[in-house]
């Protein structure tokens, strides 16, 4: 999940696009039963500025199957989600994510999609009420 900026700077590749599949950890799935099958799709483009400021739009996908939060049935819910982010050589900014200006290293950016992808719940369908539960 690294791209090299200062080499893709010396071939004048000052925009483009790149697409990797990641394994993430199991814990960094926040609903309980629940897990990742197939590993989640990575794709995206880039575009460097003149002050060394990488801006990145992520989009990753990925199925998420387990038990229902209801009722325990088998579940899974296709994901999708997108997300524009900054990455800066200033260590002091606090707003955006930081690189050394040569190596720009993903991965933080994908696990924060990561987290902010997931449901609140993982449901077998719609309108489950919670089946024996209940």
């Amino acid at each position: 999940m690294i791209l090299e900026i200062k080499k893709l700077m010396a071939r004048a590749a000052y925009t483009g696009e790149f697409s990797f599949e990641y394994q993430p950890p199991q814990e960094s799935i926040l609903i309980p039963l629940c897990r990742i099958d197939g590993g989640v799709k990575v794709t995206g483009d880039y575009e460097i500025f003149e002050n060394d400021e990488v801006e990145v739009t992520l989009k990753i996908s990925y199925l998420l199957v387990g038990s229902c939060s209801y009722c325990l049935a088998d579940a899974q819910k296709p994901v999708e989600y997108s997300t524009d982010v900054l990455f800066v050589t200033d260590k002091d900014d606090c707003d955006n994510y930081v690189y050394d200006g040569n190596r720009l290293d993903l991965s933080t950016a994908v696990n924060d999609a990561l987290l902010f992808s997931q449901p609140k719940v993982l449901l077998c369908k719609e309108d489950c009420k919670g089946g024996k539960f209940n």
